[in-house]
């Protein structure tokens, strides 16, 4: 009881930043509305009156990972109800697209009052969390419910598991009210045992994001895509990029034009409030920009694409010829990201030097030859240079990754055969 009020004390006095940094106005960003009462347990009931599964996906990422589970489940379970919570608006606005298949709240703010009115209003049979958002205050009042918490699709870097046994008194109040944890894999799971996880609490499912199908639409758009933007003229892609990488992408695109002159490059923004501070730096740059959103047909002369839409990143990938995974060069603030996506698409792939996040995966695709690492702009544009000067190994780069897919999907199987115990226990 004690560390729970303490970190509530603690919570008390961080909320004003925390809250400041998810109410702040930004270009692109969805706005809350009168919304913003449900992150302080002013729920609206759902629509049915039967006990939903809740998942809650913090923002567009886990909301994305989380899909192919959500579909599972209403296909072995047409009747459940399903909520979503996220936390931000950019998420809920990902989870919209999954239209009546689940109901959309945001996430109350982990002070106990606020998540038992969330309680009281929703009444949830069973919490899926995913990814790792733990919450001690969620955590406790959901436990106190007897309503079972699922960890989907945890992940522990090294890391994190340090951070978490440096703080072992709060990591034990954590791990005693969930109830099973579904790890990506072996290491993560001796991580999560290390911290205090008992092993009956384990489970090793694999990764959900191995499991991605890839619409026929995709490839449809890609090709439609390719043909405005040039169908000989090389193309790279730079996916998920962060402030500060931008930069260092456009200075290999340009280094990249002193070989191929009428190369291209697309930039996916992670956040699209930056949108409009990536079309400004290129045009800074004395380069010739076009947006995704832009109507007016695309020049022959266009040098950057910018993609500012939300959930086209398949399209993006499987257009280009050549992928650079973002959040790699900004040192070790962000820890990289999902180099399945375009491994899924067959696509070669480079990423800068911090993937933390992502390491098994990332080693895995490295050890298959699906991608390379660079370590700065210089290099990145020699890579390019040199995938450029080589189709065939394109092209074996592209098939080792989507092999390595192919052979680790099955995890939403082995993780719907975790939930059903729950379900059908009930």
């Amino acid at each position: 009881m004690m560390i729970r009020t303490l970190y509530t004390l603690l919570l008390s006095l961080a909320a004003p930043i925390l809250l400041w940094g998810l109410y702040r106005t930004k270009p692109g960003k969805p706005a809350f509305g009168a919304r913003w009462k449900e992150h302080f347990g002013f729920t609206p009931r759902l629509a049915t009156t039967t006990a939903p599964i809740w998942i809650h996906a913090a923002s567009v990422g886990e909301a994305i990972a989380i899909v192919p589970v959500i579909k599972a489940l209403k296909q072995a379970y047409p009747e459940q109800a399903i909520v979503v919570t996220t936390t931000t608006s950019t998420g809920a606005e990902q989870v919209a697209k999954l239209g009546e298949l689940v109901e959309h709240r945001y996430m109350p703010i982990d002070f106990a009052w606020c998540v038992r009115g969330f309680l009281n209003a929703i009444k949830p049979k069973l919490f899926l969390i995913v990814e790792k958002e733990l919450w001690l205050n969620t955590l406790t009042c959901v436990h106190q419910q007897k309503i079972p918490t699922i960890i989907v699709n945890a992940r522990l870097s090294e890391r994190s598991a340090k951070r978490y046994q440096s703080f072992s008194f709060f990591t034990h109040q954590l791990l005693n009210k969930i109830d099973k944890i579904l790890c990506l894999h072996d290491d993560d799971a001796q991580r999560f045992i290390a911290i205090g996880a008992q092993q009956h609490q384990i489970a090793v499912t694999g990764s959900i994001k191995y499991d991605i199908t890839i619409a026929k639409t995709v490839f449809e758009h890609a090709q439609n895509l390719r043909q405005q933007l040039g169908a000989q003229r090389p193309i790279f892609v730079a996916a998920s990029t962060h402030q500060g990488e931008d930069e260092q992408v456009l200075d290999a695109y340009q280094a990249v034009l002193q070989q191929y002159p009428d190369a291209m490059v697309i930039i996916v923004p992670r956040h699209p409030q930056r949108f409009d501070s990536v079309a400004k730096l290129a045009i800074e740059r004395g380069l010739t920009v076009h947006r995704r959103t832009d109507t007016t047909p695309i020049k022959a002369n266009t040098q950057l694409y910018l993609a500012d839409t939300m959930g086209e990143m398949l399209v993006m990938l499987a257009t280009a010829d050549v992928t650079f995974m973002g959040g790699s060069l900004v040192g070790e603030k962000v820890g990289g990201h999902n180099l399945l996506e375009p491994a899924a698409v067959a696509k070669p792939a480079i990423t800068g030097p911090s993937f933390y996040n992502f390491e098994d995966i990332t080693q895995q695709l490295l050890a298959a030859g699906a991608i390379e690492i660079c370590q700065n702009s210089h290099q990145l544009a020699q890579q390019l240079v040199t995938l450029f000067n080589d189709p065939e190994r394109q092209q074996h780069m592209g098939a080792q990754g989507q092999k390595i897919v192919i052979e680790n999907q099955g995890a939403v199987n082995k993780t719907i055969a975790n939930i059903h115990f729950y379900l059908d226990n009930d």
